[in-house]
């Protein structure tokens, strides 16, 4: 039995999608979750940039002595290959359990990947996709401004600006005729119900948050990592700008009240040497 946390990490709001997951299927595990709120989006940064920040927030995470980190965001598993490479504990990123998940899930090989901009440009869900089964065909759609509109809670279902969004963006994709959608960037599960109406009930969904709980939890199991004991655990919330705005929207992704868990932290102090 291991009692240490679980790091979770993403450029701001969305790796939530990833911690209610964790909440839920891995309930005796305690929880570190760093949101880099002060530096989102990381989706139309340069490679670089990115590699920079994955570096920084992995940096702060490893303070806690984490048995295991979770790059919870589409962006940062895609391209910052140096900074993964460099994480000392078992890791887990989003992009090859989703992969997975969607090619078990598609019926005409044809999958769909809404994303950021640094994640389509790095073809990493195709060349993951294709490593599997190089027949299936991988249709990408960049979705910049869908991180946006979860970052300001724009996301209820009658929202007639996300929505309208939504549909611009998936036209491509419904027309290359996909049953299966990655949404590619873990802030994109909060907008499932205005993707799943648009796209229609027939269009699966792979949750790339989900999946990568469902894979962290394996390695859990795997090296005997899991915190085998009865009570629940505890999840702590770090953000690098104000934590009003985050706790209030945090409030209503999670369904549950955080303002006492959520603390400021200065992601300046863990810059490390270029």
């Amino acid at each position: 039995m291991d009692k240490r946390p679980i790091g979770v990490f993403d450029s701001g709001l969305g790796g939530l999608s990833a911690v209610k997951a964790m909440l839920k299927y891995l309930p005796n595990e305690d929880i570190i979750y760093f949101g880099d709120t002060g530096r989102v989006p990381y989706g139309t940064r340069s490679e670089k940039i990115i590699d920079i920040y994955a570096k920084e927030d992995i940096a702060f995470l490893e303070n806690f002595n984490c048995k295991l980190i979770v790059a919870a965001c589409g962006t940062v598993s895609s391209v910052a290959k140096n900074a993964i490479s460099q994480v000392k504990e078992p890791f887990v990123e989003v992009v090859t359990p989703a992969s997975e998940a969607a090619v078990k899930a598609t019926k005409n090989n044809k999958i769909g990947v809404m994303g950021t901009s640094a994640t389509i440009n790095s073809n990493s869900y195709l060349k993951a996709i294709q490593k599997i089964n190089p027949d299936i065909h991988v249709s990408g759609v960049s979705c910049p401004m869908l991180v946006s509109l979860v970052e300001n809670n724009w996301i209820d279902d009658d929202d007639k600006i996300a929505v309208e969004i939504i549909k611009r963006y998936i036209k491509p994709l419904l027309a290359d005729d996909v049953d299966t959608i990655i949404l590619g960037c873990t802030h994109f599960p909060h907008l499932a119900p205005i993707i799943s109406r648009v796209a229609g009930n027939k269009i699966n969904l792979i949750d790339t948050g989900y999946e990568a709980v469902m894979k962290a939890k394996q390695i859990l199991l795997n090296y005997n990592l899991a915190n085998e004991s009865h009570h629940l655990g505890n999840a702590d919330y770090y953000i690098s700008d104000k934590t009003q705005n985050f706790s209030q929207i945090a409030n209503t992704l999670l369904g549950m009240d955080i303002s006492d868990r959520a603390k400021f932290v200065d992601i300046n102090k863990f810059q490390l040497p270029e």
